[in-house]
């Protein structure tokens, strides 16, 4: 990994986004790749749990939010899939390799591979140097961006969870805003890239026009000092998977 200057984290936190090339080296990027399609290989899901992943809002509450396989894998290895690739039965239409739109949410706890990625020293030393104390690692996530497929975040809306008891079991606080595309700036990452984005930057990636799906290893930190977990979170701690310290492999 280069070294981040003073003058790259004065932009992150005036933009609140960086884009560190060459930041894993193409030897670490194929390993992650050799451990993906090995856990692909070994997925068994029961075509009940075997839930469709979306970024629409009715579609999130009905595929995911009532869904316990979805609610409790926080602390687990699980697979969400792609729209229209089952069956009337639930089996598979397409390649398992082509119907898995992500897994997650904690490869970083459960995955030697991820694990040792996720707190290697590199990440180590960059998180003291944009400032975290006590940085712990919420969640983890493989997301394939498969040929035609787009996606966008922002902090207008947050998916948090029902009372219990209640169906839906989530529900969006907020609403989602249209905004200009011309207001964004497109970032080309190459291989071995890492893009640092700040939680409460709007963000959005183009669909996919190559032949080849984009993998993606994504990891959410939150600085733990003085501060508290929201309960209304879907995502929430475990006893089996306290969130861990970034700056610990323990």
């Amino acid at each position: 990994m280069a070294s981040i200057t003073q003058e790259q984290i004065h932009k992150f936190h005036q933009d609140g986004f960086l884009v560190l090339d060459q930041f894993f080296s193409s030897e670490v990027c194929e390993a992650m790749r050799a451990q993906i399609q090995k856990i692909i290989a070994d997925m068994d899901v029961p075509p009940h749990c075997r839930t469709e992943f979306s970024t629409r809002e009715d579609e999130q509450l009905q595929a995911q939010g009532s869904a316990e396989y979805f609610l409790t894998s926080g602390d687990k290895i699980r697979f969400f899939f792609e729209k229209g690739v089952f069956d009337g039965k639930g089996d598979f239409l397409v390649p398992k390799e082509k119907a898995v739109n992500k897994i997650g949410h904690a490869l970083h706890a459960y995955d030697s591979t991820f694990k040792q990625i996720t707190h290697s020293s590199d990440v180590q030393v960059l998180a003291r140097k944009l400032g975290f104390e006590n940085p712990v690692v919420v969640q983890s996530m493989y997301i394939f961006k498969q040929p035609g497929i787009g996606g966008e975040g922002g902090i207008t809306r947050r998916m948090v969870r029902t009372p219990p008891g209640t169906i839906p079991c989530t529900k969006f606080v907020g609403s989602e805003q249209t905004y200009d595309d011309r207001q964004f700036i497109p970032v080309p990452v190459e291989k071995g890239g890492l893009v640092l984005i700040h939680g409460e930057v709007v963000h959005k990636s183009e669909p996919n026009l190559s032949e080849k799906s984009r993998n993606v290893y994504t990891f959410h930190i939150m600085e733990a000092k003085d501060t508290a977990w929201s309960p209304e979170n879907w995502l929430q701690p475990t006893p089996g998977l306290p969130f861990p310290s970034l700056y610990t492999q323990n």
